[in-house]
């Protein structure tokens, strides 16, 4: 029925980088539409923390503490899980990181780090958690695997944030190789590609949404609701035609607008 099409009762999933900024804004709304939910964060105090808020008006949030920067966490945190619960329908990949450098002094660990956090660690985390996925996935109720890019794969950032950029744009081809594959175990691939949200990663967007918002097509930053109905689309019924696509939330800055 079209007033079920959103709706994620019954379904769990876990979110990386869940802790704060847009990872807290999907769990939030997943919560708010029936989801069981699990947060992810390389801090343990704040994952605590944000798992009793967002469990506080009744909801179902629990923390699960894993730095995902490496392979052998990736697996860390899908052994963790697998504690809990045999099956997984939804899995968000939006733990990130970014570094800001001029190019002749760019280094590499600012490279390696960024790469393997925002490129890496989404591939090992889904293969991590491909057999959890599978359990829960059937043709009629395909699990669903949202990776978090940006619009700085479309449109390059004026900052000299080199790896942050060459990240997300592979995370997106990423994402399109992973969904022609997993299609076919019933599980849904996609990615969103967030703009000017108020976050710890975007202190512009947080610290001067006015200015920044003279620089947007639609003259404002995304709210927590812009980025939840994206994600719940995504997620739920709705979404289960969509496969290997990527959604630009961003108030028109990469297709919204004539300024070349």
């Amino acid at each position: 029925m079209v007033s079920d099409l959103f709706s994620l009762a019954g379904r769990t999933a876990l979110i990386t980088g869940g802790s704060r900024g847009i990872g807290r804004m999907i769990a939030a709304g997943f919560i708010a539409q029936g989801a069981k939910v699990y947060i992810s964060s390389r801090k343990a105090e704040a994952c605590d923390s944000t798992a009793a808020e967002l469990s506080a008006g009744g909801g179902r949030c629990f923390s699960l503490p894993q730095d995902v920067s490496s392979v052998e966490g990736c697996r860390a945190l899908a052994a963790a899980y697998a504690q809990h619960e045999s099956r997984l329908n939804i899995l968000v990949n939006n733990a990130g990181a970014a570094w800001l450098a001029e190019l002749d002094s760019f280094p590499e660990n600012g490279w390696d780090k960024v790469v393997d956090l925002n490129l890496k660690s989404p591939f090992f985390l889904t293969q991590a958690f491909a057999p959890s996925l599978r359990t829960a996935a059937s043709k009629d109720q395909p699990a669903k695997v949202i990776d978090v890019a940006s619009i700085d794969r479309i449109r390059p950032n004026p900052q000299e944030t080199y790896s942050y950029q060459a990240s997300k744009a592979g995370l997106i081809h990423l994402t399109r190789r992973m969904a022609a594959r997993l299609i076919a175990d019933n599980i849904c691939v996609n990615a969103i590609a967030p703009g000017a949200f108020a976050s710890e990663m975007n202190r512009a967007a947080r610290d001067r949404a006015e200015e920044v918002a003279q620089m947007i097509p639609a003259r404002r930053i995304g709210t927590d609701e812009d980025m939840q109905g994206v994600a719940i689309f995504l997620a739920s019924r709705a979404g289960d035609y969509a496969v290997g696509i990527t959604i630009a939330v961003d108030g028109g800055i990469a297709f919204g607008s004539a300024v070349l």
